[in-house]
């Protein structure tokens, strides 16, 4: 199908006015269609949403490769409709552990896939590398938030992640400080990705509660 066919597609069949010019920008990328626009696309090109779309990272992605409308999402979540859009739109979820859990639920989202999707790698790199740092028990009720895991399982995890940081510490005197890998630039972030990484293989079949 020529852009001309899917834009005469979209308007016959869904009454959306879309150019051929429209359609040949959201094939190379340049602007991204809408979710009405993704369903009606899905439906011209005989395919589902989720077809559409590479791996799905933000909320909207997940919800449209799923083939849901906002209301719908929003309503399963109990949470007013232009509340979810509103944190769809900025990125930041704004939900309580109930809410988040049932979300997860809704999209079939994995446990990274959720984190991701919720904006939130960078805080829980940040709480993986206090974990292991200092004192882990501390950082375990600030995971559960970030989390829809069972507290039990979280502690068990974190437990060992931190028992596996501090004996290579001590085996390689490298550890901890502003020079070693808990430090600032590519050392820093080296030193978080090892630690997230680390953290959902332990994960493992770990599901949301």
């Amino acid at each position: 199908m020529a852009p001309g066919h899917v834009a005469y597609g979209l308007h016959a069949q869904y009454g959306l006015l879309v150019t051929p010019e429209t359609v040949m920008a959201w094939e190379r990328g340049e602007i991204p269609p809408t979710s009405a626009e993704v369903t009606a696309l899905a439906g011209v090109l005989w395919c589902s949403p989720g077809e559409l779309l590479a791996r799905p990272r933000t909320l909207r992605e997940h919800r449209i490769a799923k083939g849901m409308a906002v209301e719908e999402l929003a309503r399963r979540l109990g949470i007013d409709a232009s509340s979810y859009q509103k944190m769809e739109d900025s990125g930041r979820w704004k939900g309580n552990e109930r809410q988040t859990a049932a979300l997860s639920y809704a999209l079939s989202l994995s446990l990274p896939d959720l984190v991701t999707a919720l904006g939130k790698e960078e805080e829980l790199a940040e709480v993986l590398r206090n974990a292991v740092t200092t004192r882990w028990q501390a950082y375990v009720k600030p995971l559960v938030k970030l989390i829809p895991v069972p507290r039990q399982q979280l502690e068990g995890i974190v437990e060992q992640l931190y028992d596996e940081y501090q004996s290579k510490m001590v085996a390689t005197l490298s550890w901890g400080g502003g020079g070693g890998q808990a430090g600032s630039g590519d050392a820093g972030r080296e030193f978080l990705a090892q630690i997230v990484e680390r953290f959902w293989e332990l994960a493992g079949g770990a599901q949301p509660s």
